[in-house]
């Protein structure tokens, strides 16, 4: 008979968490089209690298889209919606409107003024589509699993995300070299396809139960649209702070990476100060560095079916902080290659383990009636607290020495923890809330 934490693998056999890989990779392809893989093509055309650094701006879309997240939770889509459900609707349109988008971005000539604005303006319609579907992708994810299997389904999305990632990266530059930028945004166009399959063979979430409308509103249009409004754009903040302790969620949810965000900022530098070439870092940090990432959110996988989210989330925010000693050690040793490749295992591993875990804690507190309002707030606070918490990096490791400033991002990492071990006791986990929206029946 095998053990318990063997029969915990079989969470990734399920075909939900499988399909969601599939999602991953049409959420994670449009990425690097309009980032890194969009500033070479403008590099390649003779584009100058003021101009490439304004251009790039278009990405802000990722880090905006709570803003239109309600709409994607409340709005119909017509004949869509009716025909797939409000998820898989919201899927397939962004996904049709990135395979109709891509090959026309590809198609501009960045060469000339004129050429130049088509990118920047195409590039906004495929970040905001991109961001659209990963808005739908986070929302579907979170909606179809139950939370024992959000762990899985944190590791499965990453999984497709990173192949989607280096198809658009270096899949994408290979076929421009083979043939033009027009040929490579259109192989990513039909590289798209992958997703609109997962969301046309894959079964819509059940739906919450549609909040009531007042007979008063249902008699005045105007009424009810602004009464529909509030459902989408307030209902979702005021819903979320009727829960216990929810100040103190929104403080472990920006203080848990903390001590990762600062060791990030400063590893890139860190290597080259100690004497590491460009391509000895790509080998080791980027390619190693990925696959001992996906293995944490493997594990951390199993580890939320088999204990739970916040026994997971404390398992993996202890590892994470203990493993930036790591490079307290790689600091001692220097430009040691079976060191750097030891120091990367074990800060990608906790990290990818950390990661997961704290992906499944955030589908766990989205309420089904406004997942993807709730879950594009908590992951854009999260993305904005490592932002700001990051920016300090520089400032402090100027300061100190390398191995001073990574033991700093250890004790940076201890907030996080101590504030999730008194949540825990504080506030007992509750189930994941489920409760139909109720702001319209307000007269």
């Amino acid at each position: 008979m095998p053990g318990p934490w063997v029969r915990s693998l079989a969470v990734y056999r399920d075909r939900r968490v499988l399909s969601i890989v599939f999602f991953g990779f049409a959420s994670g392809l449009p990425l690097l089209l309009v980032g890194p893989t969009l500033s070479a093509w403008l590099r390649d055309e003779g584009v100058s690298l003021t101009e490439i650094g304004f251009v790039t701006l278009v990405g802000m879309a990722y880090g905006l889209k709570f803003l239109w997240a309600p709409i994607v939770d409340r709005l119909p889509l017509p004949f869509l919606t009716r025909r797939l459900g409000r998820r898989r609707a919201w899927l397939l349109a962004s996904q049709a409107g990135l395979i109709a988008a891509l090959p026309v971005l590809g198609s501009a000539d960045p060469a000339t003024p004129a050429g130049l604005r088509a990118v920047v303006a195409w590039g906004l319609v495929v970040a905001f589509l991109s961001a659209t579907q990963d808005i739908a992708v986070d929302a579907y994810r979170t909606e179809i699993l139950d939370e024992m299997k959000l762990g899985a389904g944190a590791a499965a999305v990453q999984f497709g995300y990173r192949i989607g990632m280096l198809a658009a990266g270096g899949g994408c530059l290979i076929v421009a070299d083979l043939a033009d930028w027009f040929a490579a945004y259109a192989v990513m166009a039909g590289l798209m396809s992958v997703g609109v399959l997962a969301t046309l063979l894959n079964p819509e979430p059940a739906a919450p139960p549609a909040a009531p409308v007042p007979s008063s509103a249902a008699r005045d249009p105007l009424r009810r649209l602004l009464l529909r409004a509030r459902e989408a754009a307030v209902r979702p903040f005021l819903e979320f702070t009727t829960r216990p302790g929810w100040w103190a969620i929104l403080l472990f949810v920006a203080f848990y990476r903390y001590g990762d965000s600062l060791l990030g900022v400063m590893a890139n530098p860190f290597y080259l100060d100690l004497g590491f070439t460009k391509t000895e870092i790509g080998v080791v940090s980027k390619g190693f560095g990925l696959a001992m990432t996906l293995l944490g959110t493997g594990v951390a996988g199993v580890l939320v079916a088999r204990l739970g989210i916040l026994p997971s989330l404390l398992v993996g925010g202890v590892f994470q902080a203990a493993s930036n000693l790591m490079f307290v050690f790689q600091a001692v040793v220097g430009p040691s290659l079976p060191a750097l490749a030891a120091t990367i295992a074990v800060e990608n591993l906790s990290g990818g383990l950390a990661a997961g875990a704290f992906v499944a804690y955030l589908s766990s507190l989205c309420n089904v009636a406004f997942t993807a309002t709730q879950y594009a707030l908590l992951s854009s606070l999260a993305a904005f607290a490592g932002r700001l918490f990051a920016s300090a990096g520089g400032a402090v490791a100027d300061r100190v020495s390398w191995a001073g400033y990574f033991a700093l991002t250890t004790v940076a990492a201890l907030p996080g923890l101590f504030l999730l071990v008194w949540m825990t006791r504080r506030f007992p986990p509750a189930r994941r809330p489920s409760g139909p929206a109720t702001a319209a029946t307000t007269s």
